[in-house]
């Protein structure tokens, strides 16, 4: 094995088996109790009894579940050429749908 050279494993950005296993479980709990859910998040947000209305905690756990349905999307910074700024092209509806146009019978053509 080459010293800080990768040379077997999993592919970087790949989930292994158990995170995966894991995650779509709980999209599975979340799927088939989804009426459920959607219940205690309107209690926590509209209080319940003796409990007082909590929106924002609300919010906080549908954040919290949704972590674990659908993975963190990182943020990606849009630069232009070379980092440079981006250049807008402004094109006319006609523009636009010529070009979509043109796109389709490419694809057709294929």
């Amino acid at each position: 094995m080459a010293k800080g050279v990768k040379t077997g494993g999993r592919v970087a950005g790949v989930p292994n088996k158990s995170t995966k296993e894991f995650r779509d479980t709980v999209a599975k709990l979340l799927s088939d109790n989804a009426d459920n859910v959607a219940m205690w998040l309107a209690r926590v947000a509209e209080g319940d009894g003796d409990v007082k209305p909590d929106p924002a905690k609300a919010l906080d756990l549908l954040a919290k579940l949704a972590e674990y349905a659908a993975p963190k999307l990182n943020r990606t910074e849009l630069t232009g050429k070379d980092g440079g700024e981006i250049q807008l092209q402004h094109k006319s509806v006609l523009e636009i749908t010529a070009r979509i146009n043109q796109i389709i019978g490419d694809a057709q053509d294929d």
